[in-house]
């Protein structure tokens, strides 16, 4: 028996698909689509790319999109204001600040700058308290852990009463994943343990999950038995172990063996192509979200 392969890559098509239909209606009623600003400090080349596919994809989807890059030495105060006049910007209902950012300035100031109702990242402390509460309260989950959640539904595995095994503690993916699936309602209601790279007995905790969650950033650490029978299985991790010599690109493993857990498992995520391209179609999804709730 091999796993059936999870596809974050067809998943987030549908995803997109969906939302270009939403854009089609919001223009059609409101005479405008969402506004998202990219705020790029500096020219870090990793960042570049990613901001780059934000780019392509919100406007692909028919958004009106602002990237605002600022010189590597901008000043804290100066950073701090550019967010101020974007919040009040009628026209954007996202801010996003491209981490990382310089170390002249306070990542947490700056993050605490954006209006929690233009958070389309879901890192405010406002929203993560709103995750916390759960319910209608939640208005923008954070990015990665609601890619992980709408692949577990997409793929038509049980989330009500099952175990749900999260290796990782991250404030990123880790425990906002674990809230999100513990809440009540569709998605969720699922019995969740957290565990990480000191918790004793770390393969008996996930050999007991229907659901495992991996975002521990060791490459190949859960291995084919630590996984129960026919589990879901979602890989988190993207860890560089090389470089391919003839494309000169880099090798990229997950947290879990793949070759090995997908005999095991009933259904699993590939590293590259699971989670890693939900993150700027949850992204899109935030933004829309965002838009609906300004508009009406």
């Amino acid at each position: 028996m091999t796993a059936e392969l999870i596809s974050g890559t067809q998943i987030r098509k549908e995803i997109l698909a969906e939302l270009a239909e939403e854009v089609r209606k919001m223009k059609a009623k409101h005479g405008r689509g969402p506004g998202l600003v990219t705020i790029l400090v500096g020219e870090n080349p990793a960042s570049i790319s990613y901001v780059t596919l934000k780019i392509k994809t919100a406007e692909e989807l028919g958004f009106h999109e602002v990237q605002d890059s600022q010189p590597v030495d901008i000043s804290e105060a100066d950073l701090l204001a550019l967010i101020d006049k974007y919040n009040n910007d009628p026209t954007i209902d996202g801010i996003l600040v491209q981490l990382p950012i310089p170390k002249h300035i306070d990542e947490k100031k700056v993050l605490n700058a954006i209006d929690p109702d233009k958070d389309v990242d879901g890192f405010h402390p406002v929203n993560v308290g709103r995750l916390m509460i759960g319910g209608s309260e939640v208005k923008y989950p954070p990015c990665t852990p609601a890619g992980i959640q709408e692949l577990i539904v997409r793929s038509g595995t049980e989330t009500s009463g099952a175990e749900v095994v999260v290796v990782g503690r991250s404030n990123i993916v880790g425990k906002p994943i674990a809230m999100m699936m513990a809440q009540k309602g569709p998605g969720a209601n699922s019995t969740v343990t957290i565990v990480h790279t000191r918790t004793k007995d770390l393969a008996a905790h996930c050999k007991r999950a229907d659901i495992l969650i991996v975002a521990a950033g060791v490459p190949d650490l859960v291995k084919p038995e630590w996984i129960k029978p026919g589990a879901t299985v979602i890989d988190v991790g993207v860890n560089r172990v090389g470089v391919n010599e003839t494309t000169g690109k880099a090798i990229l493993k997950g947290d879990v063996d793949f070759e090995e857990a997908k005999k095991i498992a009933g259904k699993i995520t590939p590293v590259p192509g699971g989670v890693g391209p939900m993150t700027i179609a949850m992204l899109m999804k935030n933004t829309v979200k965002s838009a609906w709730l300004r508009l009406e």
